[in-house]
């Protein structure tokens, strides 16, 4: 099956534009759950011995919230799930008030405590400013290798490419409300790499087929181009996928970001590979004359 991209640039850019709304709309408007890692503040994993509903943990700890303040209803964030695993989440308390709590916590009944985490505020603020440098950095990085490798208007649609897949990836995490901590930076960064790499591909194979003679109009180099490495690009994307959605399903909570957010990467990075970054490469060419193009050879 034959896929022409260039005639139906206008859909194929329609669709990304409907999808990078939505995952706009969630982040505007809902916005991001910022971890911990982020905020500052006490993480609490247990694991009691019976199991407890989010009704019990919560009714349990307005009880305390007299008490620990840091435990109010608009302060907390409680998440349970199967086998009694129980993981609270504070604004941070002094050394005295946290030992306090937990021996309360024995109210609710019998635990083994799995993990104790404290991050001042200012280290939060420090690791969100540090992960906005990553991500400006890895961009220009990227603009500077498509320059030098290519041309620059390649790097533009690569960026543009890089762009949707990360409104994409980050708006969904937005959506499902999943707690954004320091390894979901990694997997931005990941999903950087990952996508460029298949997009390259794809522009490495454009240039190859500019470079041969009667090879057409430029948008016929990229049909041709795109219908050449489709198979490649689905197959490289698929096992990623499978590989994703196994360690999404067996991996537990505590990688449940990161997979999820490398899970539509995966999905937004294949799509805009060939119908975001080549359609931008043409659409920047379109305005001149249409021959076959030496000045990309």
């Amino acid at each position: 099956m034959r896929i022409n991209v260039v005639d139906n640039v206008k859909k194929w850019l329609g669709i990304s534009a409907i999808v990078v709304t939505v995952a706009l709309v969630g982040l505007l408007f809902k916005g991001l759950n910022y971890g911990i890692d982020f905020t500052g503040g006490n993480l609490y994993q247990v694991n009691f011995e019976k199991e407890v509903s989010l009704a019990e943990v919560n009714g349990y700890l307005d009880e305390l919230s007299s008490t620990y303040g840091e435990v109010d209803a608009n302060s907390r964030k409680v998440q349970v799930s199967s086998g009694g695993v129980v993981i609270i989440r504070t604004p941070e308390m002094t050394e005295e008030a946290k030992n306090a709590f937990l021996d309360d916590l024995n109210g609710l009944g019998k635990y083994d405590l799995e993990r104790s985490d404290k991050v001042g505020a200012t280290v939060g603020e420090e690791l969100k400013t540090s992960a906005i440098y990553a991500l400006l950095i890895g961009g220009a990085l990227i603009v500077l290798y498509i320059t030098l490798r290519f041309e620059f208007k390649f790097a533009v649609a690569a960026i543009t490419a890089l762009i949707h897949d990360i409104i994409i990836s980050v708006g969904a995490i937005a959506l499902l409300g999943y707690e954004v901590n320091t390894p979901f930076i990694a997997a931005v960064l990941t999903l950087l790499g990952y996508s460029i790499n298949d997009t390259i591909v794809v522009f490495d194979r454009i240039r190859e087929t500019v470079r041969r003679k009667n090879s057409g109009t430029l948008g016929e180099c990229i049909d041709k181009s795109i219908n050449q490495v489709m198979t490649r690009s689905i197959n490289t994307s698929l096992t990623t996928f499978l590989a994703v959605v196994a360690i999404l399903v067996f991996g537990g909570d505590s990688l449940k970001t990161f997979i999820t957010t490398l899970l539509f990467g995966v999905i937004a990075g294949t799509y805009s590979s060939i119908f975001v970054a080549s359609p931008v490469v043409y659409l920047l060419e379109k305005g001149k004359k249409e021959e076959v193009v030496e000045h990309l050879q």
